[in-house]
């Protein structure tokens, strides 16, 4: 990064649950320690981390609480816990089924938010909370900066990616909606700053960074990931799309099947009704 610090840190780290090799808890959380210390070397003295994290309601929430314990111990101080909901989870007929998606804020210093990336598309209908101004009895509406809604830490106007948008990346089972990292990359950098993240996955963040005129540091330990990562950002240059729907990165090299390509999202969708 020649030297320069990045304003913005957004991970999606795998959640210790299906995503990959189940480690024991502690030794999961002390990994994770070692990214946030390598994520607060790169990050300025006023900045913003989001980081997604799941919690499996059927092993103690693990390892959602851990990690919040782990980070009270970090220059980082926690700022909001947002939950995102899933138009569709995995069901269970002894339980409450499962459709949020857990993000935390953490924060350095001192750092932006502009709240006007916070106003959704949602208008405003319910009326009251009077109050007196300027000698005249007004309502929360007319004083209102906006028409709609902000989005506060209860996110319900986002989709879910699955095979038949635009953005969908076959084969990225924890893709996570282009909307929401816009959310954050408006709320919480400006125009030219740096953004990181370290487990690029799908490649969103590093493509949202492009259309909202950011500098982007992806990586990932995965090489195909990186690969995907990068030729989502060619596609896009290319062609204006955000992804290839129920197509997949590597057309040129292999024509896929259309059975392949059900299997594929149907493959996808399973795990993310297991990893929600």
């Amino acid at each position: 990064m020649a030297g320069q610090k990045a304003m913005l840190a957004i991970h999606d780290p795998p959640y210790n649950l299906v995503a990959f090799d189940e480690r024991p808890l502690m030794q999961f959380i002390e990994w994770c320690r070692m990214w946030v210390e390598n994520t607060e070397r790169f990050l300025s003295s006023n900045s913003s981390l989001y980081v997604w994290l799941g919690a499996d309601q059927n092993d103690g929430f693990q390892p959602l609480p851990d990690f919040m314990i782990m980070m009270r111990q970090t220059p980082f101080r926690a700022r909001s816990f947002i939950t995102m909901r899933n138009q569709r989870g995995y069901g269970t007929q002894k339980n409450w089924m499962a459709v949020r998606q857990e993000l935390l804020y953490y924060i350095k210093g001192d750092p932006i938010f502009n709240v006007d990336a916070e106003y959704t598309d949602i208008p405003k209908i319910l009326r009251g909370y009077y109050k007196e101004v300027n000698g005249q009895e007004t309502e929360n509406i007319q004083r209102s900066k906006s028409e709609n809604i902000r989005a506060g830490n209860v996110w319900v106007d986002i989709q879910q990616v699955f095979y038949r948008m635009e953005e969908n990346v076959s084969g990225c089972y924890a893709q996570k909606p282009l909307k929401c990292i816009e959310r954050i990359i408006r709320a919480s950098s400006s125009p030219r700053d740096i953004v990181v993240d370290f487990f690029s996955h799908s490649g969103t963040t590093l493509l949202s960074a492009e259309i909202n005129r950011r500098k982007c540091v992806a990586m990932d330990i995965d090489p195909l990931f990186c690969e995907i990562t990068i030729r989502r950002l060619e596609h896009f240059r290319r062609t204006g799309r955000l992804g290839w729907q129920n197509g997949h990165p590597f057309e040129a090299e292999y024509n896929c099947p259309q059975k392949d390509l059900e299997g594929i999202a149907e493959e996808v969708t399973t795990n993310r009704r297991i990893t929600q």
